[in-house]
């Protein structure tokens, strides 16, 4: 009837003039209150605080993976330069860097879940699937862990295989760019060890620009996730956000992009930090 719905647009605040209501939101959104669900009927924060830390979970494992093998990667091909496995490497690198992380994920699905447990008769498989096993509460503390590790390899590894390509590649020509100077061919000269060379003169210069990677693939990271989550049914953010959009549940949509453009924010905040921890010449006053 019109007195529900007039009831119904006073309690949204819709009866309020468009600049009204978009302050209110403003001031909402800062403190964390993003409102109720319409599908759930639940208050968003409460949602939020239940999911986030799984995509952080994920998030974090992915990027942790793929910056340590692909700087280990870069470098390994940029001081065996135009050897058949850096050619090799280069090759497989970009065949990872153009491949779309989901079909990524359906790949090692089919290989190492469903294949090597139905075809291959593999005692050891990854879950396709969902964060847990059933059953994961009568585990034993250290069951627990595996279970999850378990869950978790698949989708943070498809989502570090495609970034860890990139990071290869960006890493081989900056150290390559690196090895080049003066004061590496100085550092030969005078007799020391390559090893020494390579990772106690050359590498630390030949990461701060890798640095900022970590700030460009953050909004790629968390696009991914959105994929990733919804293939593996991984109880994160980017699924809720999916699942949100096909129930046209505003309020947790919006939430959702607030809160990877807040990640955003602070990834980007903490790439320039560790500049300082990289180049001893750049202080922040």
């Amino acid at each position: 009837s019109s007195e529900v719905l007039e009831q119904m647009r006073q309690n949204m605040g819709l009866d309020q003039p468009v600049h009204v209501r978009y302050v209110r939101w403003m001031g909402s959104m800062i403190q964390g209150d993003f409102g109720v669900s319409f599908a759930r009927n639940q208050p968003v924060r409460e949602i939020v605080q239940q999911i986030l830390p799984n995509t952080l979970i994920l998030s974090l494992s992915a990027i942790t993976l793929a910056f340590l093998a692909g700087i280990l990667i870069g470098v390994f091909q940029a001081v065996r330069q135009n050897s058949l496995v850096d050619n090799s490497l280069s090759v497989v690198a970009l065949f990872f860097y153009s491949m779309p992380s989901f079909w990524l994920a359906l790949m090692l699905i089919l290989i190492f879940s469903l294949t090597a447990r139905n075809v291959w008769d593999w005692p050891f498989y990854f879950p396709a699937s969902g964060m847990t096993s059933v059953g994961h509460e009568f585990m034993s503390p250290l069951e627990q862990v595996g279970d999850r590790l378990r869950h978790l390899a698949l989708p943070s590894i498809s989502l570090a295989l495609v970034l860890a390509a990139g990071i290869a590649r960006y890493m081989r020509g900056s150290l390559l760019e690196v090895i080049r100077q003066d004061y590496v061919r100085t550092a030969r000269a005078k007799g020391l060890p390559e090893r020494t060379v390579i990772f106690k003169h050359a590498l630390r210069n030949a990461l701060i620009p890798v640095v900022t990677l970590l700030g460009l693939y953050l909004p790629f990271l968390f696009s991914g996730t959105v994929f990733i989550e919804t293939v593996f049914a991984w109880p994160g953010m980017g699924k809720l956000v999916v699942d949100a959009i096909g129930q046209r549940d505003y309020p947790v949509v919006m939430a959702g992009a607030f809160i990877f453009a807040v990640m955003v924010i602070i990834g980007n905040l903490v790439a320039d930090l560790l500049y300082s921890v990289i180049d001893p010449r750049i202080r922040y006053e």
